[in-house]
Order: structure tokens, then C-alpha cells, then sequence
């Protein structure tokens, strides 16, 4: 019977496919070679990963709707600043920064299969990269902050109108019908946090569900005053991916008009990226030796990340990035019959989080 070859389903570049989540085979480690589409030999490919910048942006669309009482609100309720135009505007809520791994089509590797062989397990992502071999790797993908969006529910204050607020003659005499029921609701909710009202709920259940109304009465009243904003939350993704030192690289621009704009849209202010070497991998002045060999992994460098706008700091910090680091080797010795080594790999470096043996 003809031997395969395990490769990845997808092509990433002409060849390149991409592997099951969990590749599970008997195989001997010891044969890893690197990968060439048509030239495979028989075995299980796997990539190590390199390394992109994600800058992950959280904007909120507002639009602000005037009050249908706007010009009474300092009168009444002591607003001011109230203002009787409509009007729509971006603003930046959050910019959250991380580091991914994605599949480095220049580091494929062939994990030959052999008939005479120990039974171990490799364990690859979705897009190939390595995670484990002889084990199961705990890794799963860290999650964002949640996302804090505003509750979009608007409730109609004539569901809490009186028939004398309905009727009046005026919109001054409605204005002041409303405020006053704006105080007559917050000195309910006073006697109510503070045990002195005359009808006191049985339970902190009911207690709750009182102050909940009272709140909703006063906020839709109190908006007929102050106007209403509406905020839409949407997510912009931006990936960076370092060969070398980045200074001050426009990611985006932004505008408080038209939103997240791309980068060459001069319409808005730009938002730049900044990605120091650290260089905290060993510099090797030697002549490079051929390498032993076995299961190749990669030692990651240290970047310092900056992301910021001409005026405000939105992220400093530090980052394991691939590309300024090296790539290693677990030797032959390691998986042989008389040994079982455990490796996990960190899929978003591909440098080994964990090693044992028996």
C-alpha cells in the first residue's frame, strides 16, 4: 500500500495547506525536513508561526437628539449647555493591541512516517501551526475585554404622562408639569433607599423592581430636557506585520466627522504604530553550523510596541515577536524508543511553553 502524505487542505502560498485541528498519528519524530510542494516526503507537515501586531479598534457612532423641551432645561432642571441642534459625531472608545501568529510559509516542516516508529501524537491548529507533540496543548485563544456598548433602548415618556401633562395649553406649562414630576420621582426613590417611604416593599426583589421604574420614568422625562444620544459600537481590525524596526507608521487616521478612515484617506488624523528590536536574542558571531537534526521550534525576540495620535498615548508595552528572535531544535535523542518527550508550543510564537519526559 502506497504511504501519504498528512498536509494542510488550503494553500496558503502554491502548496500550502491547511491541517485538521487535531492531527493524531503514530509517527517517529526524529525525520523532520523542510517542506516542498510536490516534493513532500511521507509524513505530517506543520509551520511554525510568525508574528503580526493587531491593533483592534472600538469606535462609537453618536448621534445626539435635542429634547423637544431643550430650552427649558436650565430654567427647570438647572441644565446647562443644553443644545437645541441635532448632531453626529465618531469618537475612539478603546484601542486594544495584541500580538497573533500566523502561518510562516518560509518555516514548513515534514515529520516523516516511519514503519518502525514509537506512537506519539502531534497536535496542529487550524492553519497548521505546531502545538503539541506526545500531549494535548491547555492553549485556547485569549479573549478580548468585553466590549462595553450602550443600551440603545429608548423608552417614550408619554407612557408616564399624566392627562394634565397631555393637555396643557402650553409647551412652557408641560415643561413645568414634567419637572416637577422629575423631583416628585427622585424624592421617591430617596424615601425608598432610606426606609421612610409609606408603602415600603416586602423584599429587596420588590425594592428593586420599584427603584428600576422610578429610574425609567425619570430618564425618559429628564431627556425631553437634555435630548437623547444614541451610540453605535463597531470594531475596525488593523494587522502589522514586522520584518524590522517600524517608527511611527501610520496604521489608520481617523476623523470625528467620517469615523476610522484608511490610511492614506488624508481626510482624518493619523494613528501611528511603533515597533522597537529589543534584541534580546543572543547575537551569534560565529560561522552558522548545520544544524541538528530534529523538531525545529522558534525562539521569539522582545519588541517594544507603541501605538499613539499626535496627541494621546493609546498603547506602550511590550511583545514576544518571531521575526526579531531565532529558531532552535529539539534533537533526535529526545524521541527515541527509550525516551517519551512532552512538547507544547505557544501557537502565537512557536517557542516551547512546556517540555517533560519519562
Amino acid at each position: 500500500m502506497p504511504k501519504s502524505v498528512f498536509r494542510p487542505k488550503n494553500m496558503i502560498n502554491k502548496g500550502l495547506m491547511i491541517v485538521a485541528l487535531l492531527a493524531t498519528t503514530s509517527i517517529n519524530a526524529q525525520d523532520v525536513a523542510p517542506y516542498a510542494p510536490g516534493n513532500a516526503r511521507e509524513g505530517i507537515v506543520y509551520y511554525l508561526p510568525k508574528t503580526q501586531i493587531q491593533v483592534k479598534v472600538i469606535a462609537n457612532k453618536v448621534t445626539y437628539t435635542p429634547g423637544e423641551l431643550c430650552q427649558y432645561g436650565e430654567r427647570y432642571l438647572k441644565l446647562q449647555g443644553i443644545s437645541s441642534q441635532p448632531k453626529e459625531y465618531w469618537e475612539i472608545q478603546n484601542i486594544l493591541v495584541k500580538a497573533i501568529g500566523v502561518p510562516d510559509t518560509s518555516k514548513a516542516y515534514t515529520i516523516k512516517l516511519k514503519d518502525k516508529m514509537v506512537t506519539s501524537q502531534v497536535e496542529l491548529t487550524e492553519d497548521g501551526i505546531i502545538k503539541a507533540i506526545n500531549t494535548s496543548s491547555p492553549h485556547k485563544p485569549a479573549a478580548d475585554p468585553l466590549i462595553q456598548t450602550q443600551d440603545n433602548k429608548r423608552t417614550d415618556p408619554r407612557h408616564f404622562m399624566t392627562e394634565e401633562m397631555l393637555m396643557a395649553g402650553s409647551t412652557g406649562k408641560m415643561a413645568e408639569l414634567i419637572a416637577k414630576e422629575i423631583y416628585n420621582i427622585r424624592e421617591s426613590k430617596n424615601s425608598l433607599t432610606r426606609g421612610q417611604a409609606d408603602y415600603m416593599p416586602q423584599d429587596g426583589t420588590a425594592l428593586k423592581i420599584m427603584l428600576d421604574n422610578l429610574e425609567e420614568q425619570e430618564k425618559a422625562f429628564t431627556e425631553m430636557f437634555s435630548g437623547y444620544t444614541h451610540k453605535e459600537t463597531k470594531t475596525f481590525s488593523f494587522n502589522i506585520e514586522p520584518q524590522s524596526d517600524i517608527n511611527n507608521q501610520v496604521v489608520f487616521r481617523f476623523s470625528k466627522k467620517l469615523g476610522i478612515l484608511a490610511k492614506d484617506n488624508l481626510a482624518g488624523e493619523p494613528i501611528y504604530i511603533s515597533i522597537s528590536d529589543q534584541h534580546t536574542s543572543p547575537t551569534n558571531t560565529e560561522e552558522p553550523k548545520k544544524k541538528p537534526a530534529g523538531i525545529i521550534y522558534n525562539i521569539p525576540g522582545k519588541a517594544a510596541v507603541t501605538v499613539k495620535s499626535n496627541n494621546k498615548k493609546y498603547f506602550e508595552g511590550n511583545m514576544l515577536v518571531t521575526q526579531f528572535g531565532e529558531t532552535e531544535v529539539l534533537t533526535n535523542s529526545l524521541f527515541n524508543q527509550k525516551v517519551n518527550t512532552r512538547v507544547i508550543f505557544n501557537p502565537i510564537t512557536g517557542g516551547i511553553s512546556k517540555i517533560d519526559k519519562d
